[in-house]
């Protein structure tokens, strides 16, 4: 099989060197202190030693063995072949503290680094960067500002996985005393307390720049709109349920015998969460650079409907390389992005047993029944699916004919799933379904305009099917393809090559920064049956309006059963949640939110279904298959400390369930 890769500049291209790190977050620094002057000697050398702290992020992004997020809440699943992959194994509650599935907590994991260690790295920079002598303080104060987002990401992402940490506020000396190294889990409040004051010192510093304005060079590295995202978001985390209040954790305790979570609710949390999130947005907005890529923005080949454009104007809000819409993307994947988008991809012609297109990653119909009807509400509570004459809820599973009306979703003249039709733009800039259109990437003798392009042909026996692919695993579960993450301008020229055009994780896109303050604007209301504060509805109808639906009340006003859900904090709770569930829907997000919102013992106890993907006729293959049986209890809020560690420091405590 021949791949042809198209090389995108690599993120923040400083002259990285990756740096073997042997030791785990106890060993303190490097032992020859002339190898940290080395490091520090002149200009060139302080950007690789920032670069190496980049470098020490954890390796999310779209990497299925990296990400817990991905499969981690089966958002997305593959099938059962693959089951082993790290993310889905810890979805299935495989994960254990003798060997955990991902390990970020020390260096015995060969796909994961230890993030103690990159806060180290972070620590021995801040410690020696005034070292340097040929760097104009302009540029040091800028270095200092990102080691210290750096160091406070980390510890946030930290906390995210583990929950209490040890914070490495600095790092012990070499010759400390052991007892002095062997530190403790602090307080959940402590932990993210830290995190906030790194980060205000960030911002206060005004050090990072505006804008990154040299692509060739510094692609990656942190923007000043950066420190307010991840500001608003720490925020907005710590004033969550997960953190704020969360008496399910009162016995577990820290060395002093006191509970690690806060037992006291604190609106002022969400106060001060909304407050920071306003401030981002102010700050995108004076900036001019960071907002909702949108119609203007997406360049299209050929000329396109009003709402074709604006649907593939949606897929490219996330697949577009550094869009206006990307705050800060932190990880370039190259060859990598490509095989993900290859496993997001249907096959669209017959290929050989090495296709280029195994498209397993898979999208449950829990996910797929997420996004809204046309008229911009769930289709459970959409009064036109409710009852109607068709009762297309009811009937959402049967199949049914393409029509004209439909002939940019569906192939006209063949049947698909009820629940694929009349459904709002975002279910087709997201999702690849049976006899559903695909737009770009097509095979070179295919038309791609958007009446006579791909649809996909799904059922067993047909070229995206199943048939022949059991025995080697590459074939989708579900009947479903996650459409958004692969790149519009990766295509099949021929069968057998796929030219590729990397895709870069959006670890923050301003659409979610919207959406947390649409969140945290709503908690702020005095009670649960108290009308939300006014720009509640400014933030989230912003995001709804670029996918070409009315405002949240309107919507509700003219379709839903329930009219008034949106005059109250609790129904707008479940509307800002479901709004999040969508519009970041297959992007890793899922998975914190649903922790940090507790809702996850109500939504992951759960069977993941999907097509009878096995069945060739129409009547067999729309059948509902159970795939896994999804299992979350109060251990899956976190993953384990590794229990090595625990044994070589006995006065850390493991996360409850280990």
């Amino acid at each position: 099989m021949k791949y042809i890769i198209k090389k995108l500049n690599r993120i923040f291209v400083l002259g990285i060197i990756m740096l073997t790190v042997t030791c785990n977050y106890l060993d303190i620094v490097p032992e020859n202190v002339s190898t940290v002057d080395d490091m520090f000697a002149d200009r060139y050398a302080a950007e690789k030693s920032l670069a190496s702290c980049y470098w020490a992020l954890p390796r999310t992004g779209w990497g299925w063995d990296t990400n817990p997020g991905l499969f981690g809440s089966m958002e997305m699943i593959v099938n059962r072949e693959n089951r082993t992959r790290a993310s889905l194994r810890i979805a299935l509650g495989e994960d254990n503290a003798a060997s955990p599935v991902m390990n970020y907590w020390d260096n015995k994991n060969s796909g994961t680094r230890s993030v103690y260690a990159g806060i180290r790295d972070c620590n021995t920079f801040l410690d020696n960067i005034e070292k340097v002598q040929d760097l104009p303080r302009i540029d040091k104060d800028r270095m200092i500002a990102e080691a210290k987002l750096l160091k406070a990401y980390m510890h946030f992402q930290m906390i995210c996985f583990y929950g209490p940490i040890c914070p490495l506020r600095t790092s012990p000396p070499v010759d400390e005393s052991t007892l002095g190294v062997r530190v403790y889990r602090e307080k959940i409040d402590d932990c993210f307390q830290y995190v906030l004051d790194l980060v205000n010192e960030v911002i206060e510093s005004n050090a990072l720049p505006s804008v990154i304005v040299n692509r060739q060079t510094e692609l990656g590295r942190f923007p000043q709109a950066a420190a307010y995202f991840i500001k608003a978001k720490v925020l907005v985390y710590w004033a969550s349920p997960l953190f704020n209040g969360n008496t399910d954790y009162n016995d577990f305790r820290d060395h002093n015998g006191e509970p690690f979570f806060n037992q006291t609710y604190s609106s002022e949390r969400w106060a001060q969460a909304a407050e920071a999130c306003k401030e981002a947005v102010a700050y995108c907005e004076a900036n001019n650079r960071f907002r909702l890529f949108d119609t203007e923005d997406f360049v299209a080949s050929k000329p396109l409907s009003p709402e074709y454009l604006r649907i593939q104007t949606l897929r490219n809000a996330v697949s577009e390389n550094y869009s206006v819409e990307t705050v800060w993307s932190g990880s370039a994947h190259g060859t990598d992005g490509c095989s993900i988008q290859q496993e997001c991809t249907a096959r669209f012609d017959s290929y050989t047993n090495s296709n280029p297109a195994p498209g397993r990653w898979s999208i449950p119909l829990q996910t797929v029944e997420l996004f809204y009807s046309s008229n911009g509400v769930p289709i459970e509570e959409d009064k036109d699916w409710l009852s109607g004459e068709d009762k297309k809820y009811v009937n959402r599973f049967k199949p049914r004919m393409g029509d004209e009306d439909h002939k940019l979703y569906v192939e006209l003249g063949q049947q698909s799933a009820t629940m694929n039709f009349d459904r709002e733009l975002r279910f087709y800039s997201s999702l690849g379904f049976d006899r559903g259109k695909w737009y770009g990437n097509s095979p070179g003798n295919t038309p791609d305009d958007e009446i006579q392009c791909t649809f996909i042909k799904a059922r067993n026996g047909e070229i995206a099917g199943i048939a022949g692919s059991t025995g080697s695993g590459n074939y989708n579960a579900t009947g479903y393809w996650p459409k958004k993450m692969v790149n519009l301008s990766s295509m099949f020229p021929d069968p057998h090559t796929y030219v590729c055009t990397p895709t870069i994780f959006p670890e923050m896109r301003y659409a979610d920064l919207l959406l947390l303050t649409a969140e945290a604007i709503n908690e702020t209301a005095a009670s649960e049956n108290a009308r939300p504060p006014a720009e509640t509805f400014r933030y989230i109808d912003e995001v709804r309006a670029r996918a070409g639906l009315e405002g949240v009340e309107e919507s509700w006003r003219k379709y839903a059963e329930n009219p008034d859900k949106p005059s109250t904090k609790k129904g707008m709770r479940e509307i800002i949640q479901r709004e999040r569930k969508i519009e970041l829907a297959l992007e890793a997000q899922y998975h914190w939110d649903c922790r940090r919102w507790k809702t996850a013992p109500v939504e992951l106890n759960r069977l993941v279904q999907g097509w009878t993907v096995t069945e060739s006729t129409v009547e067999g293959y729309y059948q509902i298959a159970n795939i896994y049986a999804q299992q979350f209890s109060i251990r899956n809020y976190f993953m384990p400390v590794p229990e090595s560690d625990i044994i070589n420091n006995p006065q850390l405590i493991q996360n409850p369930g280990y």
